[in-house]
């Protein structure tokens, strides 16, 4: 599993021309899931996301985590982080998870992250997406089980 975590001041998922998920203060989260991912592997992220300790504290210090700081939540699912690019002009997208496979995951994970308390929204599995972002740093980090 790979989750590419922004830091976010705001956030929003459009499809269709319809907002279907929005933030305010939180993390993008950019979720991709590949064939040998299972639940284990999404409890881990989901507990390293909900606790990294990437927004600053009183002294400027990344001390808190998006618990700490009452954070919401923007999760899009994006199997495209499983591209590999290493050969040719196009990118090969055998590693990613078929998505029979992928959409369970990716809704037990934003579950998990709901049942630490966290306001999760969701964009919308498998369509395609407009994806807003106010980078907060910018702060930019890669999370993998």
């Amino acid at each position: 599993m790979r989750v590419v975590v922004q830091r976010t001041r705001e956030a929003s998922v459009t499809v269709a021309g319809e907002v279907v998920g929005q933030i305010e203060h939180g993390l993008l989260l950019l979720v991709g899931i590949t064939h040998e991912d299972s639940e284990k592997d999404v409890e881990f992220v989901a507990d390293k996301v909900a606790h990294l300790r990437i927004f600053e504290d009183e002294a400027g210090k990344m001390n808190h985590s998006v618990l700490d700081t009452r954070g919401q939540i923007l999760s899009v699912s994006q199997f495209t982080l499983y591209g590999d690019c290493r050969k040719g002009r196009r990118p090969n997208f055998m590693s990613a998870a078929r998505p029979d496979q992928a959409e369970p995951l990716y809704e037990l994970f934003n579950s998990k992250l709901r049942e630490k308390g966290l306001q999760v929204e969701t964009g919308r599995f498998g369509a395609m997406m407009d994806v807003r972002l106010l980078n907060d740093g910018p702060v930019t980090l890669i999370v993998e089980s």
